[in-house]
């Protein structure tokens, strides 16, 4: 089992840090609207498909949380996170979403009676530290971007602490598969409802850029999404709250490896950044005796 978190927390990594570079590459032809409802629509229907009959015999006191976490986990943050890309850095996005973990912690203690052992608050704190060098050195790189739109991150990342502790707390008798499919199952019809109220019907998807920034999303639905959420859910129900929002710390660095691929250079400054987050996601890892 604990081989077993581990490989979770290192695929969520990956697939999540390369999120934001899809969701950068998307915004090319779709607008933040359109992008965070044809995901939602996407992956509604996959995961659709793949737990319809986990909603079948899904008890009535199960959905009104679900709808729950489906609002705060999911609908909210994929709106914010497309509207924050279009005037920050999709590294930085990745960098803020890194504050998740602490504001787990800090819900969890106040607000869901979690507790949370020495080691664990340190490893936050360590790897909060080395996500605080990445973000300075991004803002002194970049002093031209509109850093408002790092509110829009904070409050999306809230809501991922949220979501973290709530299914902890509510849904320790549901398997995953149920948990992901019923929350955005619930979603479908809002998601729908939004693109609606965009021009999106009445694009030519054939031009290049429209049909590439779907494909970008369908692939940010398949596996950013739909299999990143289920892996997610699963490793929430295995872990405590506080190693599963620690995966944001290791997001970071895919994310700023994608910047590097895509011509950025590794500093002195972001190679000591990347050794603290790891640090800090060891450290944060440990269980309280």
């Amino acid at each position: 089992m604990k081989n077993l978190k581990w490989v979770l927390l290192l695929i969520l990594a990956l697939t999540w840090g390369s999120s934001f570079i899809l969701i950068k590459k998307a915004l090319l032809g779709l607008s933040p609207m359109e992008i965070g409802a044809l995901r939602i629509l996407f992956s509604g229907v996959i995961l659709f498909i793949i737990g319809f009959k986990n909603l079948y015999y899904l008890e009535k006191k199960y959905w009104r949380p679900l709808f729950i976490v489906a609002l705060f986990g999911t609908f909210f943050p994929v709106f914010l996170f497309s509207y924050a890309i279009t005037e920050i850095d999709s590294s930085i996005a990745a960098v803020l979403n890194s504050l998740t973990p602490l504001i787990t912690m800090v819900l969890g203690i106040f607000f869901f009676n979690f507790s949370f052992s020495k080691k664990q608050i340190l490893g936050i704190f360590i790897g909060l530290s080395g996500t605080l060098i990445l973000l300075y050195n991004s803002a002194i790189e970049n002093p031209t971007k509109n850093y408002f739109y790092v509110f829009l991150i904070f409050i999306a990342s809230t809501g991922y602490a949220f979501s973290v502790n709530y299914i902890k707390q509510q849904f320790k008798k549901l398997d995953s598969i149920t948990i992901t499919s019923a929350t955005f199952a619930l979603l479908i019809p809002f998601a729908l409802g939004v693109l609606c109220f965009t021009d999106f019907f009445e694009k030519d998807i054939s031009e290049k850029l429209y049909y590439q920034s779907l494909i970008y999303i369908l692939v940010l639905s398949a596996f950013g999404t739909s299999m990143a959420m289920l892996l997610f859910n699963k490793l929430i129900q295995i872990s405590s709250p506080l190693f599963s929002a620690s995966v944001s710390y290791l997001i970071t660095l895919v994310a700023v490896a994608w910047g590097i691929l895509d011509g950025e250079k590794l500093t002195l400054t972001q190679s000591i950044a990347a050794l603290f987050i790891i640090w800090g996601v060891i450290i944060a890892q440990k269980k309280k005796k």
